[in-house]
């Protein structure tokens, strides 16, 4: 039997690719517009306090809960995706995710009904983070699964690229909110509309999820466990037995890229509002123009994967952000716009090294039966570690020694873990996807 994925119908693979796009952009959307309001509003709606930082620092807390909840849904998520599907769970957290962002809109602060406020934030905030830890192994799966090797790193980063596209639309509508309203207005009701806007936007990702087609990789592997009648393995018994070492490859190649992208798209705007005096106005604005950029160099990341390699790829990514930092900072400090736009975008196409190829890559680590789970695991646990706690690291370190350089110390040693974490690695381009589950591509010939 033939290792390559069956052959798709070019339409129907586009639509594939199309449908994991939109959807991972509308759930990354409900999660980035947490963490902007988490720094712009959170912390005087729902953390009042007489210190900026403090209550900084509180909203970050509830942010960082989310990824606490993370790895357990992507264990639940990705222990049915291998036995049931990657479809069925997709649409499952779509739902979630939506409707825990279309209630934070409607949620009463903490002026109205005190301290139950905070703890519905937080209540549904875990809810998000239980979503999106499904999210991410279905949609990047079903892509990599209906594609063929050699362009796989090309369009797995498609639904990767949703990431910033999520980005980009939570932050234009608060930038618009931000231009058109007071700080009053905006402080009363104008943050609730982009989470009441997010009720819409599930709608649309349903309707497009619901019309894809299951992966055909996994039909086969299904097939082939119906055939030899044997009771399956929980997945995640299979991965901790047969692929530790790839989880522990997945979760240091996601410290430098999870930690890089949070401190310049959470962190910069808690920099620019309490140390530089700027307004959220232009970090926001920042922010805007940089994924942008962001959003279209991340397939032609993925595509030179396809031509040089994953590792080599991913380690330009990790290096070029640590030589970064440097100047980031450094750029911020002018407080002139142009050059803060420039910190922020070149930072980002740097991360896109390594967010790219970064599918295709986890992907290719483990065999079709265990992929949604190893692949989710390993990569949502590493977010408890890094992005998870990234913002209020940087946001305590630079409290306590009135400094930059301690966070750009701080970024640069996760650079560190990840190069180390993928100099480990073998490389997995091209590797077929039809691999039996206990043999990861990290021992293969």
């Amino acid at each position: 039997m033939t290792n390559a994925a069956p052959p798709q119908p070019k339409p129907s693979f586009k639509k594939v690719v199309v449908a994991s796009m939109i959807g991972t952009t509308i759930e990354w959307y409900d999660f980035f517009l947490y963490g902007s309001a988490a720094a712009l509003v959170f912390n005087k709606l729902f953390f009042p306090t007489a210190n900026p930082l403090t209550g900084t620092l509180l909203a970050f807390s509830t942010y960082a809960i989310g990824f606490l909840a993370r790895p357990l849904g992507g264990l639940v998520f990705g222990h049915f995706g291998d036995k049931l599907g990657r479809k069925k769970l997709l649409v499952l957290s779509l739902v979630l995710m939506g409707g825990a962002t279309f209630a934070m809109g409607l949620l009463p602060t903490y002026a109205a009904i005190g301290f139950a406020a905070p703890l519905l934030l937080t209540l549904l905030r875990l809810v998000q983070g239980f979503a999106l830890g499904g999210e991410w192994g279905g949609a990047v799966l079903i892509v990599s699964e209906h594609g063929s090797p050699e362009r796989r790193g090309f369009w797995a980063s498609w639904p990767q690229a949703g990431a910033p596209a999520g980005n980009l639309l939570a932050t234009a509508v608060l930038a618009v909110l931000a231009a058109v309203q007071s700080d009053e207005a905006f402080l009363s009701w104008g943050w609730r509309v982009p989470f009441l806007l997010s009720g819409v936007l599930v709608l649309i990702g349903l309707w497009i999820r619901l019309s894809v087609s299951e992966s055909p990789v996994f039909l086969e592997a299904q097939k082939k466990v119906e055939a030899r009648k044997v009771k399956e393995k929980a997945p995640i018994v299979t991965v901790m037995r047969h692929n530790w070492r790839e989880v522990l490859i997945a979760m240091g190649a996601r410290m430098a890229e999870n930690v890089s992208y949070y401190v310049i798209t959470a962190f910069i705007l808690v920099y620019i509002t309490a140390e530089l005096g700027m307004s959220r106005s232009a970090g926001l604005n920042a922010v805007l123009i940089a994924s942008a950029v962001h959003l279209v160099t991340i397939p032609m990341w993925g595509a030179l994967s396809d031509r040089i390699g994953r590792r080599t790829t991913y380690l330009i990514g990790a290096v070029g952000i640590a030589l970064w930092m440097f100047a980031f900072f450094a750029l911020l400090d002018t407080k002139s716009f142009l050059p803060m736009t420039l910190a922020v975008t070149i930072g980002l196409v740097l991360h896109g090294a390594m967010y790219g190829p970064q599918a295709a890559f986890f992907s290719e680590l483990f065999g079709t039966k265990v992929r949604y789970s190893g692949a989710s695991v390993g990569y949502q646990l590493a977010s408890i570690a890094a992005g998870a706690v990234a913002p209020l690291i940087a946001t305590a370190l630079l409290s306590a020694y009135d400094s930059t350089f301690p966070v750009v110390l701080y970024v640069i040693g996760m650079c560190g873990l990840t190069v180390i974490a993928v100099l480990a690695a073998k490389e997995t381009k091209g590797t077929s996807l039809n691999r039996t589950d206990d043999e990861p591509a990290s021992v293969r010939a």
